[in-house]
């Protein structure tokens, strides 16, 4: 087969199949490599802005979220603390003074606490040793108001087998509650020091809904809720009963019967949250039922209670048989 002719290509130079470039292509493709680069670098500027942004969302975002974080984590460890552990305090700066105060205050209360807590142990531990020995009984504070008809009397028919029966008779007119609670130390030293109340006996005038303990001072539940001496009165005779009973410490009301309305549970309900944490139970039977039988069989000789009761609003000229 004869060879291939091979023919010379022959192209003009003004041809767009011009293989050869024209003296003017060099700076063409300089000019658009230059307008490629620079379109690159408009694209990168411009991909950057919203990756910035994106960026700064995210360490906003992030931030909120770390604040919202530890604010749950605050709250849920606020809420799961128990009452009675210390609030945490922050460590200070060396250049940060302002809170200084602050810190001191929260450290004087936590003190405070503290001491209460030690004055709670070291009063149950002196109360356990007074209650040591088989010749210990729990006393019994009979605390009698002069208003009740024929009360000073009443020391003489309480039960003369038991000693550890104190009866306190105070002045309806003239005493303060600082002066009944006064007494009652004394007379619980007296006793025997550190020993607490067991049972106790408040005779005084009253009726359904209300003790009529001191002139012009009648406790209801609106008058102790609203009267600062009042309540004070009843938080701190709960500082006199005792902390190792291991029933609840007992306060019969005899004289009145506070229960004839429900304004009277409501009043010993009020009562009992004003003298915790002790434990504290309030009883006012009618006299004539089988419970009051037994709170005056507690207390009194129950004869000579009642022959007292039979003359309690007479002449009582034969008042020796009381003695």
């Amino acid at each position: 087969m004869p060879p291939a002719l091979c023919l010379p290509l022959i192209i003009s130079q003004h041809s767009p199949l011009s293989l050869c470039p024209s003296p003017s292509v060099p700076h063409a493709g300089r000019t658009f490599r230059g307008f490629v680069e620079r379109k690159r670098r408009e694209r990168e500027l411009d991909s950057e802005v919203p990756q910035r942004n994106f960026r700064k969302h995210l360490r906003m975002v992030g931030s909120r979220r770390m604040k919202a974080q530890t604010f749950a984590e605050r709250r849920a460890t606020s809420f799961n603390r128990s009452w009675s552990d210390p609030t945490p305090v922050k460590n200070e700066s060396p250049h940060d003074h302002r809170d200084s105060g602050d810190m001191q205050a929260s450290c004087g209360t936590l003190d405070e606490g503290e001491r209460e807590d030690l004055d709670w142990e070291e009063e149950r531990e002196m109360e356990r040793l007074a209650c040591e020995g088989d010749d210990f009984i729990p006393p019994k504070i009979m605390l009698i108001s002069s208003k009740v008809p024929k009360a000073e009397y009443v020391p003489n028919i309480i039960r003369r087998d038991d000693p550890s029966i104190i009866p306190i008779l105070y002045d309806h007119e003239h005493a303060t509650f600082d002066d009944i609670l006064e007494e009652i130390e004394k007379k619980l030293t007296a006793y025997r020091r550190g020993s607490k109340i067991w049972r106790m006996l408040i005779f005084c005038q009253g009726g359904p809904g209300h003790l009529y303990l001191l002139k012009n001072k009648v406790a209801t539940f609106a008058k102790v809720e609203k009267e600062e001496d009042m309540s004070q009165f009843w938080r701190r005779l709960s500082r006199f009963m005792s902390k190792v009973n291991p029933e609840p410490n007992l306060i019969h009301i005899m004289g009145c019967y506070v229960l004839g309305n429900p304004n009277g549970e409501k009043l010993f309900q009020k009562l009992k949250n004003l003298m915790r944490p002790y434990s504290i139970e309030f009883e006012s039977p009618l006299e004539l039922s089988a419970q009051g039988k037994e709170m005056i069989e507690m207390y009194f000789d129950f004869r000579l209670f009642r022959l007292w009761k039979t003359r309690q609003h007479s002449k009582l000229h034969d008042y020796e048989d009381l003695l």
